[in-house]
């Protein structure tokens, strides 16, 4: 019988529709931590936390949400920095959430495509984060409409937006969000998504993590 191929971060990046996106992952939830995080020096989760749990008044933004969260490494980093931290998660992957579920650090889970309507109350969040979900072949700039609307005001936004695909209209967006005078206090930071030991391919590949508040 033929091995079959170990899915990898080149299939993700492949990714083209929501439901190319909920197979990938169907068959990648059960080894994601290991076979990738893990084996590739993913440090992006726990740089966004340690971002986020760096903000002033952070342990205030309560609840907040994880955006795409995945099998919960960002939840993991987040709670491990803010203990009693309320935090939900939402992912297109039932599988990928149920990974999440184990680990016991998020208050609520939901599937969601966030490539549409939320299923959110306006102002329903008071903190915002996701690491890996704003990348190739993910979730574009589009989405953050539906943020700013479930988020009260004063909110915090730290959002990881993949360096390569930041220029494909999220800088554009975030400008016109200020100029409207939706969100303030915006900044960008630059970090590796890999650690530096780290030695496959795309290692040296960078996020911007995007901060600011709703206004």
């Amino acid at each position: 019988m033929e091995k079959k191929e170990e899915t990898g971060l080149d299939d993700a990046y492949a990714l083209r529709t929501p439901e190319d996106s909920r197979r990938l992952y169907r068959d990648w939830a059960e080894t994601y931590d290991e076979s990738f995080a893990g084996a590739h020096g993913y440090v992006y989760p726990e740089r966004l936390a340690a971002l986020f749990a760096a903000q002033p008044g952070a342990g205030g933004a309560t609840p907040a949400l994880d955006i795409g969260c995945g099998t919960g490494l960002v939840g993991v980093a987040l709670r491990a920095a803010l203990p009693s931290f309320e935090l939900d998660g939402v992912d297109i992957s039932a599988e990928m959430l149920a990974a999440a579920r184990a680990k016991a650090v998020y208050r609520n889970l939901i599937e969601a495509d966030l490539t549409g309507v939320l299923p959110f109350e306006d102002s329903a969040y008071g903190g915002f984060i996701s690491a890996g979900t704003f990348t190739h072949g993910h979730v574009g700039p589009e989405a953050l409409n539906e943020l700013v609307r479930i988020a009260r005001p004063g909110a915090l936004f730290v959002l990881g937006v993949n360096a390569e695909v930041f220029e494909a209209g999220f800088g554009a967006l975030l400008q016109a969000f200020e100029n409207a005078g939706d969100i303030g206090a915006l900044r960008i930071e630059e970090g590796r998504i890999y650690a530096e030991s780290a030695k496959h391919e795309h290692r040296t590949d960078r996020f911007r993590a995007v901060i600011f508040t709703r206004r």
